[in-house]
């Protein structure tokens, strides 16, 4: 018979059937179990803050795990990490990493440097801090109010973890706690803090955009990635301008009474 002519063959109505329903067959003809959709990766880039290669991190849920996961990357201890900046490597407390990620971000990890310890005469109630922590049990300082007493001590800066008042060791406290320790300090006294600043670099320009996206990186920007104490990371929408604008009043009055910020609590 001619090419072109011959008559094409009919498929087997079970087999179109079971191609249909995205089934496998082996050799002999026999079905094989349908293999499980793959799931998305949720990859993230990663830094030392004072300056280092880029790293890949994935499969977390907190925070607690996300500094292991950095830690390992980049061979040091977790409890060498103070905190997180996205998309900066400056110590900007605009951009400190909380409990959500945006898919798209860029993770800048800042990571202990020096020590020191500083004396401060309390002449009135108000210190004209802000105290926030990093979720992993250590808190620093997040705002200092221009013409306060602290800020009039120039050791003392943004950025700094507290590791100690008064000889107290404050490592597993939260940001209120800390804040209502320095609140019941007495006034007209003397005190001391244990600081430890952030390592720091040579000036850098801040990253405003991410690196170009890996394969297993997905998301628009419109998402973000929330991290839970308990229970698996879920994928959330980011909140809407009213919402956002909400809460960040109630962070302002959060700020001005108890002397604290915190998104989530907001």
């Amino acid at each position: 018979m001619p090419l072109g002519l011959r008559r094409k063959k009919k498929f087997n109505t079970k087999e179109t059937s079971r191609l249909v329903e995205g089934e496998q067959t082996n050799v002999a003809g026999g079905s094989l179990p349908s293999l499980p959709a793959p799931t998305c990766r949720l990859v993230f880039h990663t830094q030392l803050a004072h300056g280092s290669a880029t790293g890949r991190v994935e499969n977390f849920s907190s925070i607690q795990e996300l500094y292991a996961k950095i830690a390992g990357v980049f061979e040091i201890s977790p409890s060498e990490i103070l905190y997180c900046t996205l998309n900066t490597p400056k110590v900007d407390m605009g951009k400190l990493l909380g409990a959500q990620i945006g898919l798209e971000d860029f993770i800048f990890a800042h990571v202990k440097g020096i020590k020191k310890e500083v004396n401060v005469y309390k002449s009135e109630d108000s210190l004209g801090l802000t105290i926030t922590d990093n979720g992993a049990g250590y808190a620093f300082i997040k705002r200092i109010k221009d013409g306060s007493i602290v800020d009039s001590v120039k050791t003392i800066c943004v950025g700094d973890h507290i590791e100690a008042i008064n000889g107290e060791t404050i490592l597993g406290w939260r940001h209120f706690d800390v804040a209502k320790k320095l609140k019941e300090l007495k006034k007209e006294e003397f005190f001391t803090l244990k600081l430890i600043e952030p390592k720091k670099a040579f000036d850098m320009e801040p990253r405003s955009k991410a690196g170009k996206s890996s394969p297993g990186r997905i998301g628009t920007g419109r998402e973000t990635l929330r991290l839970r104490s308990k229970g698996p990371a879920t994928v959330e929408e980011v909140p809407s301008e009213t919402k956002a604008k909400a809460i960040e009043k109630v962070d302002d009055l959060l700020e001005l009474y108890m002397g604290i910020r915190d998104i989530d609590l907001g």
